[in-house]
Parts: C-alpha cells; structure tokens; sequence
C-alpha cells in the first residue's frame, strides 16, 4: 500500500457568500493517478484550488504529506511540492516556449531540466522560440503542463487538461499522464470525458454539487458507468 500523500477532510469553500463545497473527503496515494469527476459547476476545480490555496475562505483539513495546509499561502503550499495546471493553461502569450518554461521559480532540489521536460513534449522542442500566443491549443496544454513540471513536485494538480482538445491531441495527453504515473508523478485531475478518465486514472471520485456523491476503483468504473455519465450530465 502506497503512502498517503493528500488528505481532504470536511474541506468547505466560499467564494464571498456563495457556499461552494460542502464537506469533501478524498485521499490520494503517492504514485496514483486519482481524477475528480462532475459536470460544470460541481466545484471540481474549487477543491484544486482550494488545495493550491487560492479560494479565499475555506475551512476543514487538507493534510499534504505530513504538514496541515489549510492556513497557508499558496506560495507556501508549492513550496512543499506541490503544483497547479490551471483550466486556463496561463500560459504569456507575448514570451516564447523556452520563456514561459522558465518562469516558475524552483521551489524543491531536483526539478525538471527544460531540456527533460522537451523531451517529455517533443512537440514543444520544434517550437521552442515560438511566442505562446502562436501554439496551438494542444501545444498550450502541453506548455502548461510542462512548466508545471519544471519544480518536480510531488504531487502535480491537472484541471481540465483535454478540454477543446481534438481526439488525437487527446491522446497524446494521456500517453503522457501514463508516462508521469510510470516515472512515479503522483497527480489529481479534475475531468469531464469518463472514457478518458478511465484510461489514465486508478480512482474516481464523483462530485455533485461541492460533495463527492461516490468513489470508484478504475476496475469498477466500465459496470457503473451508465450511472457515472448520468451524474456527469453527458
């Protein structure tokens, strides 16, 4: 059995005084692959957020290895190993591929060279002094991806990464998150496409409406998936 490395327990989050979660409960191992599966609007990428820090109020525990995050900033909690690939790619459309790479700061020994990282994204490497506003939305993804992977973290936190992506993109992103799981990246996905959580994940939790209404083993989720669609709204 693999060793706990983030732990949500009654994890509450506002936005102002709009209650958005309401008492989440997830475990992720080291070394799983673990998505959060919901439609629009079930506070998928608030929980993400909430672990990186960047919700303003929030209440209950989020226990990261063995250091409780819940007050802390998010500068603080990356430094413990942790990072974020936002639904919007943030990537700077005016600095180029090698640019946008270098931006993030080193906050653990032993990151990802950028070297490494391109050849993990061979893509990128033709592109490397092509500005970000000139990739297209698969290369963005794989940009962002990419930098979030320059500090090595321990635990890599992916929002939405195949959102208005073509199929084949699609694939090479999850050829990608399996390579990560096999060289021990340990990752929390939000995503909507259950067929493609399915071949890249170990567990699943279900979110509705800011709570996880079930948890699936991957090995569970080909049974039950008629009911993990109709939760998903699809």
């Amino acid at each position: 059995m693999h060793e706990t490395l983030l732990e949500t327990r009654n994890l509450q989050a506002w936005y102002g005084q709009s209650h958005v979660l309401h008492g989440v409960d997830i475990t992720v191992r080291s070394g799983e692959v673990v998505t959060l599966l919901g439609r629009n609007g079930a506070g998928k990428s608030t929980t993400l957020k909430s672990i990186m820090g960047m919700v303003p109020k929030r209440s209950g525990s989020i226990r990261f290895e063995e250091s409780e995050t819940i007050d802390l900033a998010s500068h603080r909690i990356a430094r413990l190993g942790i990072a974020y690939c936002p639904e919007d790619r943030g990537i700077y459309a005016t600095l180029n591929v090698e640019e946008n790479l270098q931006l993030p700061p080193v906050t653990r020994p032993g990151g990802m060279s950028v070297e490494a990282t391109l050849d993990l994204f061979p893509n990128l490497r033709e592109r490397l002094k092509s500005p970000g506003m000139k990739l297209s939305g698969g290369e963005q993804q794989m940009l962002a991806i990419g930098r979030a992977l320059m500090s090595r973290p321990r635990l890599l936190l992916l929002d939405e990464p195949t959102e208005g992506l073509a199929p084949v993109v699609v694939q090479q992103i999850g050829g990608i998150i399996r390579r990560l799981k096999s060289e021990g990246f340990t990752i929390l996905m939000v995503e909507q496409n259950a067929r493609f959580a399915a071949t890249v994940a170990d567990r699943h939790y279900v979110m509705e409406r800011g709570r996880i209404v079930d948890a699936l083993n991957n090995a569970d989720i080909e049974q039950n998936f008629d009911r993990v669609v109709a939760l998903l709204g699809v």
